[in-house]
């Protein structure tokens, strides 16, 4: 905390649009109108980030703050100060946002949607969601949205471009949300629950999903082409992919089907449980992309499960230690800033050079003067 708040405080501010930016994000957020003891936005914000991303109480802060010399004001008057900066902080992370959007590649790019769930201080259920979208050529976070439990997960969170590929589990396969994706230019690879997107046959018929699920050879993924409706009529051409799942496997999601089903006091179709001994997806990715390239991307659907793990357990998102619901997203929101600059940091980190500085063609020797 220490090292931060001396050294490496600068180039955080510069991360999240500088000084400038920053103050006037902060009074048109209503985050800051007028210096009284905390002078200036760039003071706020660093007091913020000691609470939040550094996990110090409110006690500690205000010592810690006067401690530093950075001002000196009581635990009450930080709390009522903080509760206004929610706006501030979304605002902050939306520019970061953007300005990484501009640098990531336009044409075909692979990016996987998922949400995860955040408790609050006192709650033994889930009070918000976190909706992330990941670039999975860098691993990096490009889309960010908190919301309440009551906000469900769905494409329609996301803003799509022409030739994306986008994978998301089951909670993504609805139709409206594929359909806008399928208009958009771009691609969808998506579990989906098999009663809620009824599927038909080009020609327009019914098509069997079990029955055809029950002629896949053991261990050899297959696929056939199909529609569904989109809720205005409009047909949305694509192909199933599907694959049997080893016996335990299948008995495993079988036993999880029925006591997520007995939780809830319901009882269960045969047909799920036979569903269950499955994997298949919806894709309007071109045939001549195979069957088992179909279903290794989805794989890759396990990296943002990998991210979620990393901030849940690096940055505590999961469960914050706050009470009210401005607290919340003043946490959520500076988390993720920290989140985006880590993100930054490894992805260009990688291509650092030990010097610290890029070589010109000029200072490079060539093959023969080293030989000589």
């Amino acid at each position: 905390m220490r090292e931060w708040i001396e050294f490496q405080w600068p180039y955080f501010v510069a991360y999240v649009g500088g000084r400038e930016r920053l103050n006037e994000l902060a009074y048109a957020t209503g985050a800051f109108s007028r210096a009284r003891k905390i002078v200036e936005p760039e003071v706020l914000l660093r007091l913020l980030m000691m609470w939040t991303v550094g996990e110090q109480s409110l006690m500690d802060t205000a010592a810690l703050a006067a401690e530093e010399g950075l001002v000196d004001v009581s635990d009450a008057a930080l709390i009522k100060r903080f509760h206004k900066c929610g706006d501030w902080l979304g605002a902050l992370l939306g520019d970061v946002l953007i300005d990484r959007s501009a640098d990531l590649p336009r044409g075909l790019r692979l990016r996987v949607m998922d949400a995860t769930t955040i408790t609050r201080a006192g709650s033994k259920g889930t009070d918000y969601r976190v909706h992330l979208g990941i670039d999975l050529a860098s691993n990096r976070i490009d889309s960010a949205e908190l919301t309440t439990v009551k906000g469900g997960e769905t494409f329609d969170r996301f803003t799509v471009r022409a030739g994306e590929v986008w994978l998301g589990d089951a909670g993504y396969g609805q139709r409206e949300p594929l359909a806008r994706v399928a208009r958009s230019g771009a691609y969808f690879v998506v579990r989906f629950p098999w009663t809620n997107v009824p599927l038909e046959t080009v020609e327009g018929s019914t098509f069997d999903l079990l029955g055809w699920l029950r002629t896949l050879p053991e261990a050899e993924p297959g696929a056939f082409p199909v529609q569904f409706r989109a809720p205005g009529g409009e047909p949305v051409r694509c192909r199933i992919v599907a694959i049997r799942k080893s016996e335990p496997a299948a008995a495993a999601a079988r036993k999880k089907a029925l006591r997520q089903r007995n939780k809830r006091g319901e009882k269960i179709d045969a047909r799920t449980l036979e569903a269950a001994g499955y994997i298949f997806v919806l894709t309007n990715l071109p045939e001549q992309i195979s069957v088992e390239h179909v279903l290794n991307l989805y794989r890759l659907r396990w990296q943002i499960e990998m991210k979620f793990k990393t901030l849940k357990s690096v940055l505590h998102l999961g469960r914050v230690p706050v009470r009210t619901d401005e607290g919340l997203r003043v946490h959520v929101f500076a988390k993720l800033l920290v989140a985006l600059l880590i993100d930054s940091l490894i992805f260009t980190g990688e291509s650092f050079s030990p010097w610290g500085y890029p070589l010109t063609s000029g200072q490079c020797l060539a093959p023969h003067a080293v030989a000589s």
